[in-house]
């Protein structure tokens, strides 16, 4: 229940909630509900706001049913994640904004432990938390900012060309030279859009991307301010959950061209282009096999 505090004309003052979590979903009924149902049990009371992205399996009666409390949006349309988000941080009102996917799970001190850290570590632009799967394995999250480089060794079809040079630069993106398992607190450049908890005011993604690399966006804006990756308490989720599908796929590759655009350039991104249309129509290929 919110705090009465009271003016000298004895009228009635809500104060704000320290922290808003925005939850974007479409078709994601069953962990939406998993993942509300995890929030109600937190320490730290929390605006919770759910924008369902027209989602067709019910997801919007189930929160106006079973969760009263939240703040749904429905803007009527598939907005993804990103302007999704955009859109629940514009309606939030607390002093702290985290993105959540609704595929997770958080524990009762999940949202207290990233206000506390904030609020005593005020340089930090964000920080975000230790994520499992399902059955207890660390997920590789948080990383460097991606050069040029890495994204032509890693995301073309140069990556079966020069395998070598591939892994020192996935090892180098992911801290694995720096020997960080994720077992312990660490400064890096870029959290994952999946739990990204930052001040309200500064938190907006970018416009020109719809799913992917909008962590990547969020840490070129940010670059010279740390983010904090915090090993306890961790959160369960069921990464790409929803996401698993050619579509998804093709988004995936239209981000990384819509990203090298805006950070790279027109000429350097048309090279992204070209080298990595022959792994995506692979993998879409593949992937229209398997749910045939």
């Amino acid at each position: 229940m919110d705090v009465q505090l009271y003016d000298t004309g004895c009228r009635p003052q809500v104060t704000a909630p320290r922290i808003s979590v925005i939850i974007v979903n479409y078709n994601g009924k069953d962990d939406l509900r998993r993942c509300l149902a995890a929030l109600r049990e937190s320490t730290l009371p929390a605006e919770v706001i759910v924008v369902d992205n027209a989602s067709r399996d019910g997801s919007a009666e189930m929160v106006r049913s079973e969760s009263p409390e939240v703040k749904l949006l429905e803007p009527g349309a598939n907005l993804y994640f990103c302007a999704g988000n955009n859109y629940g941080v514009k309606a939030a009102t607390g002093d702290y904004a985290l993105l959540l996917n609704p595929d997770t799970v958080p524990p009762p001190d999940a949202l207290a432990t990233l206000v506390n850290f904030m609020d005593n570590h005020p340089d930090y632009a964000g920080a975000t938390l230790q994520l499992r799967y399902p059955n207890g394995d660390i997920q590789r999250t948080c990383s460097r900012i991606p050069g040029y480089r890495y994204l032509l060794l890693t995301q073309t079809v140069l990556q079966f060309l020069f395998r070598g040079a591939g892994k020192k630069a996935e090892d180098h993106h992911w801290y694995f030279d720096e020997g960080w398992d994720r077992t312990s607190d660490f400064d890096v450049e870029a959290i994952p859009g999946s739990c990204t908890l930052m001040r309200r005011q500064e938190l907006r993604l970018s416009d020109h991307l719809l799913l992917y690399f909008n962590e990547d966006d969020l840490a070129r804006r940010f670059a010279g301010r740390k983010f904090r990756f915090l090993a306890a308490p961790a959160i369960e989720h069921r990464e790409k959950s929803v996401t698993r599908s050619a579509t998804a796929t093709r988004i995936y590759f239209r981000d990384l061209i819509a990203y090298c655009k805006l950070h790279h350039g027109w000429i350097r991104a048309g090279i992204i282009w070209l080298l990595s249309r022959p792994l995506e129509w692979a993998i879409r290929w593949r992937m229209r096999r398997q749910a045939s």
